[in-house]
């Protein structure tokens, strides 16, 4: 039986670590985590806030995420939105989920991500 979802992974190209890095811990404001040593050698990085873990993998041949993505549950999201845009992220609303307000970006090598709260 399935329990909980552990971890979603969303691919990157060769070399974007950096970048990676600069995105998930500076604008999400989340925490980069050690990946076990074997895993490590690949390249990548892992990204924790809370219970939620995002894994970014290299991937040579290299295609973002323009449609599939993960969908991040925020609280505060209108504040949220805020300071991803003074960070320089781009938002785009969305109001087409009925009882959620939600909005999509996009991390620095193209992948999709939509940030969504319930409304009252």
């Amino acid at each position: 039986m399935l329990a909980a979802v552990d971890h979603v992974q969303l691919a990157a190209p060769p070399g974007s670590e950096d970048a990676l890095r600069s995105y998930y811990v500076d604008v999400l404001g989340m925490t980069e985590i050690p990946k076990p040593p074997v895993l490590a050698a690949r390249g990548g990085c892992w990204f924790q806030a809370g219970p939620v873990q995002l894994h970014l993998g290299i991937e040579q041949d290299f295609r973002p995420a323009r449609k599939a993505h993960p969908g991040l549950r925020v609280t505060g999201i209108e504040a949220y939105a805020a300071r991803l845009t003074a960070k320089g992220a781009k938002v785009t609303w969305d109001d087409n989920l009925p009882g959620h307000l939600r909005f999509y970006s996009e991390d620095p090598v193209g992948n999709r991500l939509e940030f969504l709260e319930p409304t009252p």
